[in-house]
């Protein structure tokens, strides 16, 4: 901006609608947080009515500016807006908010209510949402923009508390931010002083300037109560293209109650009637109105957001002219945005050769990659270091780095919870599919992102290699036992742990096709190659039977050739045995009555075998069953060591099928 706007009391009687509408809600509700929005609302006025490109007709216009709530308790602040700036969000819902089935939960819900972009709640994501979704926006710039053809040309703006900060995911996500230069990030820090406890000085005295100053950012300190020094300051980080930005808001939390505003009170307490009514005299507001916006504040709001219209309608004419200067990139960038694969695309997942050596599905995973890299441009991954080992980096590809964003791979480093937020920001931002890898065992430090990804509906890509304790000698640390219960019980989660190359690379068909989370569980020790089939994309097939079998052997992963050795030795004792690869409960539940009682027949008696606890297993076994399962921590050692101190061998699987029998 070339020059501050003049404000005065029409624009305060402006925001002060953010914070009557709160309280009103908050008060019906008897529940809520109304301090943030009553803070913020100020910096929202200027930000939604001076700066934010949206358009409430279309909430998902490509183009638009990202907006994320990353104090999601406040989230009173995001649906009041949206209410005024005219978005499909009524009074009614207002005067429902925290109600079952109200369009007003309690936190944001990006799948609930209309511009919200991600779901937020657990302090800390939004920051790492925020980052994903900046660095979305600069890969599909680099890779889409022509000269006098900006299709992708936005910012990326979250507010962000204390209790943010003070989340060791902002640590993460701050410092790759910084490290990548996303210029087009910018964070409003509600800077007011208080937590649930009481006094942040309780338990928090960073300098935050300096934190992030340190961390490669432009910071700025305002009066977040000051409209015009908000103004000047955005439009500063806005002039600051290769650092993100953060503006520390001084702001009163409660801003407007005369006995609650600057204390703890204010934070997450509905105010009480009496407290409401001297609120809105203290805000210039009539105490004995509820839920009313007067006409011309309502007008100002719609103004702001019918500019919307006049925005997407330029950046349409903009794709015009890409498509008039370069078809083929505008037919990619169209149907990236999409969400559209390209047709065929899966003809280039390679198929194995069962005579080939034994091969470890992290290496098949890392060849399939290889191949889907050309044929899907909305493909982008990373690792978080652990590149060699994860088998995550395309042949050929170039690293993103501050400056040249051209590139087909992200070095996340050793931040795997912001990788995860991350991941869930750029897939919810629409163009890109993400995938990102690490040691199954340390997805302990990511599932808070793994749960939101899935509440979201984020399609993330989850690779989680060194699944299970054939990771051998680096010991119990680094071998999860537990791991695969822990998220099989995640709702809306698909996991599959495919049993060789073959079974990894319908995986990854699998994990595309997917509309929401998948984690791929992949082996550190070489599998033996099974003959190619789609059975995985039915979450579990007959992989060997026989006429008459008397016993199944149930094995997912690296378990699956263990049964196959130990069935060829129950035939050789005349016991007919049905061998059942396993690799997805999730797949197998969408299936049919039908289909999986001809896989899983009740009646028969089952062994169950998975380097992993049994948790979970009775739902698909029936009465008859035996276990050879990992119940404890591992050890460290050679993997065929491991494996044989604790009974997955065709011996202990062939006692344990004539014991059952």
């Amino acid at each position: 901006m070339s020059q501050t706007s003049t404000y005065g009391d029409f624009d305060r009687a402006c925001a002060n609608a953010i914070r009557t509408l709160t309280l009103d809600a908050v008060q019906t509700a008897n529940s809520g947080h109304p301090g943030m929005p009553m803070g913020m609302a100020d910096v929202a006025y200027v930000l939604y009515t001076r700066f934010l490109h949206y358009n409430p007709k279309n909430p998902k216009w490509f183009n638009r500016d990202r907006m994320i709530v990353s104090a999601g308790h406040g989230s009173m602040l995001l649906y009041s807006v949206n209410y005024l700036t005219g978005y499909d969000l009524s009074l009614d819902d207002l005067k429902h908010f925290r109600q079952v089935g109200s369009r007003t939960p309690g936190h944001p819900e990006n799948h609930v209510t209309p511009g919200v972009e991600v779901t937020t709640g657990p302090l800390g994501a939004g920051t790492g949402n925020s980052v994903g979704m900046a660095l979305a926006e600069a890969w599909l710039a680099a890779r889409y923009n022509r000269p006098d053809a900006a299709v992708v040309d936005h910012y990326t703006y979250a507010i962000v508390s204390d209790g943010d900060l003070e989340e060791g995911i902002s640590h993460e996500a701050a410092s790759l931010a910084g490290h990548l230069g996303l210029g087009k990030l910018i964070w409003l820090y509600d800077d007011n002083g208080i937590s649930i406890d009481g006094p942040t000085s309780l338990s928090y005295s960073d300098n935050v300037p300096l934190r992030f100053q340190a961390y490669g950012w432009h910071t700025q300190v305002i009066d977040g109560h000051d409209m015009a020094a908000v103004e000047v300051a955005i439009a500063a980080a806005q002039a600051v293209t290769d650092k993100p930005s953060i503006i520390c808001c001084k702001t009163i939390i409660g801003f407007g109650m005369p006995n609650r505003q600057g204390t703890q009170k204010a934070h997450s307490d509905a105010p009480g009637a009496e407290e409401v009514k001297l609120a809105k005299i203290a805000l210039g507001a009539n105490p004995d109105e509820f839920f009313v916006v007067h006409d011309e504040v309502l007008a100002a709001w719609r103004a702001a957001g019918a500019k919307g219209l006049q925005r997407e309608g330029a950046w349409n004419q903009v794709l015009a002219h890409l498509e008039a200067v370069d078809a083929a990139v505008a037919a990619d960038f169209k149907a990236v945005i999409n969400g559209q694969l390209p047709a065929d695309w899966d003809k280039a997942l390679p198929v194995f050769n069962t005579a080939d050596k034994p091969v470890a599905t992290r290496a098949a995973s890392g060849t399939v990659i290889d191949a889907l890299i050309g044929k899907l441009p909305a493909l982008l991954g990373g690792s978080a270091d652990l590149t060699p080992s994860n088998n995550t980096l395309p042949k050929g590809a170039a690293s993103l780095k501050k400056g040249d964003f051209s590139g087909r791979y992200i070095r996340f480093g050793i931040r795997e919870h912001a990788m995860g937020a991350m991941m869930n920001g750029m897939a919810l931002h629409g163009g890109i599919i993400p995938y990102g890898g690490t040691f199954f065992t340390f997805s302990d430090y990511m599932r808070p992102a793994l749960r939101l990804a899935a509440l979201s509906g984020a399609h993330s890509i989850f690779v989680f290699t060194h699944d299970s304790i054939g990771v051998g000698e680096d010991g119990p640390t680094h071998e999860p036992v537990e791991q695969m219960a822990s998220l099989r019980a995640i709702p809306d989660f698909t996991v599959i742990r495919p049993a060789d190359a073959n079974e990894t690379a319908v995986a990854w068909k699998a994990a595309v096709e997917s509309r929401g989370p998948v984690a791929l569980l992949l082996s550190r020790q070489a599998l033996p190659i099974l003959p190619r089939t789609d059975g995985l994309l039915r979450g579990a097939y007959v992989l060997q039977d026989v006429p008459g079998a008397v016993i199944a052997l149930v094995a997912t992963g690296s378990e699956v050739s263990l049964a196959l050795d130990a069935a060829k030795a129950l035939t050789e004792q005349g016991v007919k045995t049905r061998v059942v690869s396993m690799p997805s409960w999730e797949l197998f539940d969408r299936q049919d009555d039908a289909y999986k009682a001809s896989v899983l027949p009740v009646e028969l008696p089952k062994v169950v075998i998975e380097a992993g606890v049994q948790q979970g297993w009775q739902k698909y076994t029936g009465p008859r069953v035996r276990f050879v399962t990992q119940e404890t921590f591992g050890l460290s050692g050679p993997y065929k060591d491991v494996y044989k101190k604790f009974g997955f061998t065709v011996e202990h699987v062939v006692s344990e099928a004539l014991a059952l029998l």
